[in-house]
């Protein structure tokens, strides 16, 4: 919470959506379940965002994600584990999105396309297998958030209305100073064909943006976010809520803190309509999207 102020003290705004992330195992270097995270979600919630949980099927810290493929998931291997979740969930009993084993059209994850023997077509049965666990133990307060990244091969992955609550998209401009030297693109080039996709794929479902940043100085990352900001007022209408990757990571500076033109420009977007940190009384569940 603390780096939530520090964020909200820069852009001059109160954060509506805070993330934040769990694997099912932790290994450091002794792996263990991890519990339900009761304390950030009150502590989100207490500050007036919507908590948006980050949970996947995987292990952090190195352990051996050969058995965190979907077929372990789907043979009821981790089944106790995902009912004390559900259970917990459901006991604290206040909205929330739950992203869950996000970016699986990538190949970077345990559960992602082409990893671990995972199959066409076997994500989606995970995922519902999972969403029925929920639903037997009477979690309707969760808001599931189905968020692959930007890219092709979209329609093969998502679980149906009847499992989606929310769509989202990640996407990150790496530019060429980066560890990957990738092309420098616009929130528009990353994110526009597969906001089209999705929208086709899900046409009645409200949609984020589960993580997006940028590299570079201070002024191209101002000049980046200015642009992110116009294109979402002019073509992205189904978008309602943004998570920045205030986050160092891979070696890259996603942070935008210490860059102070960055920082006006992200606060200059955020006032053209973005509501503040006003959800502690949030009951509704499904989360609909903000009102004007």
């Amino acid at each position: 919470m603390e780096a939530a102020a520090r964020f909200e003290e820069r852009v001059g705004h109160g954060l509506s959506l805070i993330e934040f992330s769990a694997p099912f195992v932790s290994c450091d270097p002794g792996c263990h379940f991890n519990s339900f995270p009761l304390t950030p979600l009150e502590q989100i919630r207490s500050h007036g965002a919507i908590p948006l949980f980050s949970w996947n099927s995987g292990a952090g810290g190195g352990g051996d994600q050969s058995k965190f493929g979907l077929a372990e998931l789907r043979s009821r291997r981790y089944d106790r584990y995902i009912r004390y979740f559900a259970r917990n969930a459901a006991a604290w009993g206040r909205p929330f999105f739950l992203r869950f084993d996000w970016e699986m059209n990538g190949s970077w994850f345990p559960w992602g396309a082409g990893v671990n023997e995972n199959k066409p077509g076997e994500f989606v049965l995970a995922w519902r297998h999972v969403h029925r666990i929920f639903e037997e133990e009477g979690a309707t307060n969760v808001s599931w958030v189905w968020c692959p990244f930007v890219g092709t091969d979209l329609r093969q992955f998502y679980p149906g209305d009847r499992y989606v609550d929310w769509t989202g998209l990640d996407g990150y401009n790496w530019g060429p100073e980066s560890p990957l030297a990738l092309p420098w693109q616009t929130f528009d080039q990353l994110f526009a064909d597969s906001y089209r996709r999705v929208a086709r794929i899900a046409p009645e479902k409200p949609m984020m943006v589960g993580e997006v940043a940028s590299t570079g100085t201070d002024e191209a990352k101002t000049v980046w976010i200015q642009e992110m900001f116009a294109a979402l007022r002019q073509g992205y209408r189904r978008v309602h809520g943004l998570v920045w990757f205030d986050k160092i990571d891979r070696e890259t500076e996603w942070p935008i803190e210490n860059l102070p033109a960055a920082s006006a420009a992200f606060a200059e977007g955020l006032a053209g309509g973005y509501k503040q940190n006003v959800f502690s009384h949030l009951k509704r569940s499904p989360i609909p999207p903000p009102g004007p």
